[in-house]
């Protein structure tokens, strides 16, 4: 007696994305595995009485989307309702980013954390008709000067801060930048409110810490958005005691922690492999090493779902923050620095 398969698509163009790239018309799902890829007439065979058969009309199957380089936790953490979305084009001035945590600081207990994400200077109208003008602590500090502000940018290397989050921070002009981070000053010294880098750590480990539950809740939020976009594996770029103070501490071990209890729970719906992160944007190699060689890895209750593949470091910053290192110098000045704390 044949085993018949749960679900079987035809009548259309199945890309497999093999080696040759063949294109197939029909495919079978038995369980949670593709059990056949073919013609019609292979994946009939398959079709049972409950076999639940999709005509594809001539359309196109598709595999799921893979995303290289996604901070799942992190992405759940900074996302609307836990985080302002100032995105573009969700915000397009440095007013709208500063009208956002008006309100946020209106409907929140005075003394706690305002948080937002996303912010990318390239897209701000006042950074845009003047490339001098940065987002400085002052735009914030009139909205907000009784809540801590931290305004992560869109690529996680430079974050936007009023002065109660520095002074909750203890960051001065008389602060030492750790290695291959600027804490960006004015003419007269005092920092402006932009921390790139290794830097942002300075404010970055005063945040209060992510309990296991909003980890767990971030990472559910994020495998829902991934769901209706048809992704369905990610790499984890960055877990580990090196991310106890990067993007408000998701990147920190125990989301790992929290990525294989939901595999256990069966909630974990997308495939992720994750890079080990041992030290943070600006430790040296020798605690690269050191760090690496302390962090236990248990093996996976089932790799082809939850892996780690590999570990993460930082050589050097990104252009638009002018901290990548450059042969030649930037417009203004500088050619960026390496992240590793050495010569």
């Amino acid at each position: 007696m044949p085993a018949f398969a749960d679900l079987a698509f035809v009548n259309g163009s199945v890309l497999t994305v093999d080696a040759r790239f063949t294109i197939a018309s029909a495919l079978a799902v038995t369980g949670d595995t593709i059990t056949a890829v073919g013609g019609r007439g292979e994946i009939d065979a398959l079709t049972g009485p409950d076999t639940r058969v999709i005509d594809l009309k001539g359309g196109t199957l598709l595999p799921g989307i893979n995303d290289s380089h996604l901070h799942g936790c992190a992405f759940g953490v900074s996302s609307p309702p836990l985080a302002l979305d100032l995105g573009h084009p969700a915000v397009g001035s440095i007013a709208d980013v500063a009208e956002a945590v008006r309100e946020a600081a209106e409907r929140t207990p005075t003394g706690q954390w305002i948080t937002g994400v996303g912010w990318d200077a390239g897209y701000l109208a006042e950074c845009v008709a003047d490339p001098s003008r940065l987002p400085t602590r002052h735009d914030l500090d009139v909205v907000s000067p009784h809540h801590p502000v931290l305004l992560q940018d869109f690529s996680g290397h430079a974050c936007w801060v009023n002065s109660a989050a520095l002074a909750r921070a203890g960051v001065d002009r008389a602060t030492t930048t750790p290695p291959g981070g600027v804490i960006v000053t004015d003419v007269s010294g005092e920092p402006t409110g932009l921390l790139q880098e290794g830097a942002q750590v300075c404010v970055q480990r005063v945040l209060p810490p992510l309990t296991r539950e909003a980890r767990a809740t971030a990472i559910r939020s994020t495998l829902a958005k991934l769901r209706a976009l048809g992704i369905t594996s990610y790499t984890e770029p960055g877990l580990g005691p090196g991310g106890e103070q990067i993007m408000g501490g998701a990147l920190a071990g125990e989301t790992l922690d929290v990525y294989r209890q939901l595999l256990a729970d069966g909630e974990l719906t997308a495939r992720v492999s994750v890079l080990l992160l041992p030290v943070g944007m600006s430790g040296t190699a020798t605690e690269f090493i050191r760090a690496l060689r302390g962090t236990d890895v248990p093996a996976s209750e089932d790799p082809r779902r939850l892996n780690v593949i590999g570990v993460k470091l930082f050589a050097d910053g990104i252009p638009p923050n002018k901290t990548a290192w450059m042969h030649e110098a930037y417009l203004g000045g500088g050619c960026g620095a390496l992240c590793v704390g050495v010569g």
